[in-house]
């Protein structure tokens, strides 16, 4: 026997030791990455299938560990499973919603695809996406089509505007709802600077129409969401290329010069104003929400009653619960 086979073994007993610990610490990571995603998506009444489960897990699995976590916490009630959608509440009309929602979703996308492509048409237009729960596959009775929108450097507010003046028009045929252009960026400010949770799904999430250069340096500049779902992986755009639109060739060229910077500034400002104006008088949209618009030189967000806040005020609530459990 050698005479160090004490140390020997000494040291085989902590590194199975070490390793027993750090496949336990692993398993509760996991578990609680899984119990963390239920909860985000339950403010939105949203169970998730075991597929998207591991396409959203902080960290990617293989599919036996992911098995054996959530049979441990189905047996545990921590988590509970109604055809094929798991949950945090016992509740099969969850199941039920999301089912009816997803079949109102796979008849809308094609209408949605079919706007965007419309959309990327107007000038300065460098990408088109849809977002918003028609991106994650539910769509409700109310639903609208929600788009994000990536414009020309420096052009975001002649592209907005040009936009939103066609969309006055879809009021007369009542399909203003189709239209729902409610997030702009432009292509000096590709980088979402909020990076929570939120926002992080709305990246994972986007479903891309047009534009597939700048949808995928958006996506590669943003890879930053990719620390918050290291298994999910972004959309990709087709590779097709437009017709020629002389609308969109002659508007640009017309403005493509310091009277295109000049009008632009003001459009923001003049826009900014409106803005706060409604804010300030309490106006509200459809949903009962007070109207807010986040603007910037190369953005333009819609954030109708705080409703990023709000969400990520409630999932902050959803962890102290499930803390408590």
């Amino acid at each position: 026997m050698p005479e160090n086979w004490g140390f020997i073994e000494t040291m085989a007993f902590i590194t199975n030791r070490t390793e027993v610990v750090d496949s336990l610490t692993d398993q509760r990571n996991d578990e609680a990455s899984i119990l963390k995603l239920l909860a985000y998506f339950d403010i939105f009444h949203y169970p998730l299938t075991k597929n998207e489960i591991r396409q959203f897990l902080s960290r990617s699995d293989d599919e036996q560990s992911l098995d054996k976590i959530l049979k441990e916490v189905l047996a545990r009630q921590a988590v509970f499973l109604h055809l094929g959608f798991y949950s945090l509440h016992n509740n099969p009309l969850l199941s039920h919603r999301r089912t009816e929602g997803n079949a109102r979703a796979e008849a809308m996308l094609p209408k949605a695809f079919t706007i965007g492509k419309f959309l990327y048409r107007f000038p300065f237009v460098r990408a088109v996406g849809i977002s918003g729960s028609l991106s994650k596959n539910f769509a409700d009775e109310k639903a609208d089509i929600d788009f994000f929108i990536i414009t020309k450097a420096r052009r975001l507010w002649l592209a907005r505007t040009i936009m939103h003046l066609f969309k006055k028009f879809t009021f007369i045929t009542g399909h203003q709802h189709y239209f729902c252009m409610n997030y702009y960026i432009d292509e000096d400010a590709l980088l979402i600077e909020s990076r929570n949770i939120f926002t992080a799904i709305e990246i994972a999430t986007l479903l891309p129409v047009a534009g597939k250069e700048t949808i995928d340096n958006f996506f590669a500049i943003n890879k930053w969401s990719r620390d918050f779902f290291a298994s999910r992986e972004n959309k990709m755009v087709e590779n097709s290329k437009p017709g020629i639109n002389w609308f969109k060739r002659a508007v640009e060229w017309v403005f493509d010069n310091g009277i295109g910077n000049r009008l632009d500034n003001w459009l923001l400002k003049i826009t900014t104003l409106r803005w706060q104006q409604k804010s300030k008088e309490g106006k509200r949209n459809k949903n009962g929400n007070t109207m807010h618009l986040v603007t910037g030189k190369h953005f333009s967000r819609s954030n109708p009653g705080a409703f990023q806040e709000k969400v990520l005020a409630k999932y902050e609530q959803k962890l102290i619960d499930l803390k408590l459990r």
